[in-house]
């Protein structure tokens, strides 16, 4: 590069100082532009117009590698974890040359506004895209996003750090672009009836077990879900936004979001998203692109990437932009009008660039308000104690954990407050085995939250859940109480760990919980055979409940490691083991009794394919691979009619809306013949209506409500809001158990189950194991319409019919929801395993 200057006298020594500064000032001013104009946008690096094809993620990771190593100084690029295909997550900071140099004092400066300290300047801006796989439009947007945060938007970064994840779920994504690849015209086909805009049965949408991510935040069952949060509660962000998809016919949606808000945003939080939807607003209508607000996506289930981020005092939001799988590369509306991939990238970028920008204008504000979230709150519980089972108490300390929520373990004190399971002022006692948690810390907002016994709802209408308390979820007794409870700063004490293998007759273990079933599956695994009883009994001045396990050394003779396996499981599973020297018990049923029976090594097959819901399937799936560890056979539904159901010992049909089609008459009599002929057959939600439907042989039947004759005339609008009274939007009940019956073996005599909707089933005569009892059909949490709550009246929950020489399970609501519904799963593993 060479500079020409007209100066008087360049021989002069003053002139030639003068004019080698000016020329080295000038070339480092003109570097950095050198240098944006050396980096490659998102087409210039994939070698095709951004929007014209799919980016596969493997060369998504690719580019963000790219920027990395072109701007070393102004970006941080961290693999933060793996998906269940092996794909990597990644996580992209930028910032100026300077604040990345200072990256860790800015975010340690701004972790310090938890305690209401520190001096932080610098306002942080967390971009998620591709939650859902299918809605593929939003990584694409991220790449030409991060490359003008760069460029021609770099001044936003001045006093701002922002973390892009460009793709939260990989394996979704590539299952959609693979998909569409294969099934798309050359180039493209607009048409709305061509094959490319119909995904199969199993969308992209999902992960790789077929869970919502977006609904897994706060229940963080996926690795997904997992390995992010690590990584969010290292910064947890002024701002928060989760790029979306919905129906190819409806415009861009952006903040304020809709009724209900729950009552713990403040008024900065819901203004603030007032002011970016005003500045999304000022390029939607510059462009004369159609945008809507404040309807359909409420901030009140915990588990969105919206409301999470807000819980934990930022400004979350969701985006939806129209297309999600349907749209491809393009579709002709149904006014008629072309969306195009281009068209959907430009609103992305148009509103992750906003967001960014109205950030950077509001850094001092975002700083103060964050701090002030997080001084002590004056909420109406001040602390929650729980007890119950060692291993659900367990199972909770690990979950909050991960949301580093603190929790400590009681003193030997009475605590006084809302007793949970009779919704009354009641008392509970505290011990060294409680779990308490105090609403005096950080994170006091996400626990009122996720333990409040009922969320306040300012509308009926949601687009989710409306009840999830955890000690309802995970089956534990607690009280919430108004008062600061006193607490030590130990962990919780378990059980110790009695491990230890001899030469004895028999081994016990109880039967209480998932970790309890896990064990079995261990020892069923290495062929090791085990009884269980049927009936309590007393041994050895011990008292035994039904579901006992007994492990004796004459069943299992022909294992030569037999010591080495009990042991190694009782280890893994951090389960203890009783020895005995006897079977000859001192009440109740002696180990050779017909009341003690052999549990064998099951084949079992699960339903998959269009009769299915995917979500359902997948919950089935996951519990079986990342929960029971046990295998499973998926039988399609595009071959069932070939498969030979002898070679199985039990069948699961999840939850659908599409088993009317599918079970013919020659399926449906495959199935019953199969049952009586020994098989155990479990039905769930919608399979029960199509499994069951006018065939006399089940004894199951639909409870039918009188139809009220009168006649009423109301507006469009009216009629419209009257459905929700026959509505149940994700509710608990207090439901009644019969321990007596194998289905639930390990349970108390009551359990709150999570009602999605009104389905509802007459009891059985002699198997109605869990169920409405007469004046239960009010919600102890959630919402549910009058209509709904005489449907659901003294109705089934989860029940057994013997038939021939097999069983029939009925689970009308959903044991495994979200695979966050704890207390539920022992009933699917009693279904398997305990009723013969």
């Amino acid at each position: 590069m060479q500079i020409a200057f007209n100066l008087i006298d360049l021989a002069d020594s003053e002139y030639k100082q003068t004019y080698m500064k000016l020329t080295l000032r000038i070339a480092l001013l003109l570097i950095p532009i050198l240098g944006l104009a050396q980096l490659k946008s998102p087409s210039e690096f994939l070698g095709y117009e951004l929007g014209t094809q799919f980016t596969r993620h493997h060369e998504v990771v690719d580019y963000y590698q790219y920027l990395a190593e072109a701007e070393p100084n102004r970006m941080k690029l961290i693999e933060y974890g793996k998906t269940n295909e092996r794909r990597p997550l990644i996580l992209a900071t930028i910032s100026t040359e300077e604040n990345m140099q200072n990256l860790e004092q800015i975010r340690e400066e701004h972790m310090k506004g938890l305690n209401g300290e520190g001096s932080p300047n610098k306002a942080i801006v967390w971009l998620s895209y591709n939650v859902h796989g299918n809605e593929s439009v939003s990584t694409e947007a991220s790449m030409q996003t991060i490359y003008d945060l760069f460029t021609s938007k770099s001044v936003y970064l001045e006093d701002i750090v922002v973390l892009i994840d460009p793709c939260i779920n990989p394996d979704g994504r590539d299952r959609y672009v693979n998909w569409y690849n294969q099934f798309k015209n050359a180039p493209n086909q607009v048409d709305p009836q061509s094959k490319e805009h119909h995904e199969n049965w199993w969308s992209g949408r999902s992960n790789h077990y077929m869970f919502d991510l977006n609904r897994d935040w706060a229940w963080l069952t996926q690795v997904e879900s997992q390995q992010r949060l690590k990584q969010f509660n290292k910064w947890l962000p002024h701002v928060h936004v989760d790029f979306h998809e919905q129906g190819v016919d409806n415009p861009y949606f952006f903040a304020p979001a809709a009724e209900p808000f729950h009552e713990v945003i403040t008024d900065f939080q819901r203004e603030f998203q007032e002011t970016i939807g005003k500045n999304h607003a000022k390029y939607f209508d510059e462009n004369g692109w159609f945008y809507f607000t404040k309807e359909v996506f409420d901030l009140l289930y915990p588990s969105y990437g919206d409301t999470y981020p807000t819980y934990n005092g930022g400004i979350g939001m969701t985006y939806e932009q129209g297309g999600s799988g349907r749209a491809g590369l393009g579709i002709i509306t149904s006014i008629g009008d072309t969306l195009t991939l281009k068209d959907r990238i430009a609103h992305h970028h148009t509103t992750g660039l906003s967001t960014v920008e109205v950030a950077a204008n509001n850094v001092a504000k975002l700083n103060d308000e964050f701090k002030k979230f997080y001084l002590n709150k004056d909420y109406k519980y001040n602390s929650y104690v729980l007890n119950g089972n060692p291993d659900k108490i367990e199972a909770l300390a690990d979950l909050l954990s991960k949301h580093e929520i603190e929790f400590q373990a009681g003193t030997n004190a009475m605590v006084k407050g809302y007793n949970y399971n009779t919704g009354k002022t009641g008392t509970i006692k505290s011990t060294e085995k409680s779990l308490v948690i105090s609403t005096n810390q950080p994170k006091s907002t996400l626990v009122k939250v996720l333990f409040e016994p009922s969320a306040k709802l300012s509308d009926s209408v949601t687009y989710d859940i409306t009840a999830w308390s955890l000690p309802y979820a995970y089956g534990l007794d607690a009280i919430a109480s108004e008062s600061s409870v006193s607490k030590t700063s130990n962990s919780i004490t378990q059980p110790e760990l009695k491990s230890a293998v001899a030469n004895s007759y028999a081994y016990l273990a109880d039967w209480n919980s998932i970790k309890d079933a896990k064990f079995l599956a261990e020892l069923l695994r290495n062929n090791v055979r085990v009884r269980y009883a049927h009936k309590p009994f007393t041994l050895d001045g011990i008292s035994h409940e039904r579901g006992t396990l007994i492990i004796t050394k004459s069943d299992n003779k022909h294992l030569k490691d037999f010591n080495d396996i009990l042991k190694n499981a009782s280890i893994n599973n951090s389960k203890n083991v009783i020895s005995t020297n006897t079977g000859f018990v001192e009440s109740g049923k002696d180990f050779g009794s017909g009341y003690v029976d052999v549990i064998q090594n099951l084949k079992i097959a699960v339903l998959s394919g269009e009769p299915t819901s995917t979500l359902r399937f997948g919950e089935i799936w996951n519990f079986f691979e990342q929960q029971l560890d046990y295998p499973i056979s998926v039988l399609d539904e595009g071959y069932f009619g070939r498969v030979d159901l002898s070679k199985y010992d039990i069948l699961i049909l999840p939850d659908g809306r599409g088993y009317n089609s599918f079970l013919n008459s020659y399926t449906k009599e495959k199935i019953k013949d199969w049952v009586k002929r020994g098989g155990k057959l479990i039905a769930m939600g919608g399979a029960i209506d199509g499994i069951t439907a006018k065939d006399e042989d089940f004894k199951l039947s639909e409870k039918e409500m009188e139809k009220d004759s009168s006649t009423t005339i109301e507006s469009f609008e009216v009629s419209e809001r009257e459905q929700i009274k026959s509505a149940i939007t994700g509710a608990i009940f207090k439901a009644t158990v019969d321990n007596t019956n194998p289905l639930a073996y390990g349970y108390d005599d009551t359990y709150f189950t999570l009602k999605l909707g009104a389905r509802s089933y007459n009891y059985l005569e002699n198997g109605s194991a869990v169920y409405l009892s007469k004046g239960n059909n009010e919600p102890v949490s959630g919402f549910a319409g009058s209509e709904a709550k005489k449907k659901i009246a003294e109705t089934l929950i989860y029940g057994t019919e013997q038939m021939g020489r097999g069983q029939v399970i009925y689970m009308v609501d959903n044991p495994l929801f979200r695979g966050f519904w704890e207390n539920g799963k022992l009933f699917f593993a009693n279904a398997l395993f305990m009723v013969k």
